[in-house]
């Protein structure tokens, strides 16, 4: 499926192949911290489908919590948008922010990771109440 994706404020453009079938929400405390949420939702792009068509994502590099890896955290400098997450050394794939991407509402969940450090309360939110707007 291709993909387009872009930052906030529209400085940075990209595009991609994916898989919908690979979405994965990550429930990780570095996940966490790093949205400022509950958890993050990826689709996984390989390197070679990954087009980026506007400006130049800030780089972070953050040592993983669990394999103490390091990982490039890409995001836009201007707006603070997350673009991606990719190995620091040799990346061969790009873990895509599906809330950046123009196709996010066809870009479902298929899995969840990271359960044990998932908010008990972010694994049922069904029952709360709803509004279409504030």
């Amino acid at each position: 499926m291709k993909v387009h994706g872009q930052c906030h404020c529209g400085a940075i453009e990209y595009e991609a192949d994916v898989d919908p079938a690979r979405v994965t929400i990550c429930h990780c405390t570095d996940c966490q911290n790093l949205t400022g949420t509950a958890f993050r939702v990826t689709v996984p792009a390989a390197k070679e489908a990954f087009t980026l068509r506007r400006g130049t994502p800030k780089i972070y590099l953050k040592t993983t919590a669990e394999s103490g890896l390091p990982r490039v955290q890409a995001f836009c400098d201007h707006c603070g948008t997350p673009i991606y997450a990719a190995a620091a050394h040799n990346a061969q794939s790009y873990g895509l922010r599906v809330g950046a991407l123009a196709e996010r509402a066809e870009l479902a969940p298929r899995q969840q990771k990271w359960c044990r450090s998932a908010l008990p309360w972010s694994m049922d939110i069904a029952g709360l109440p709803r509004s279409d707007q504030e």
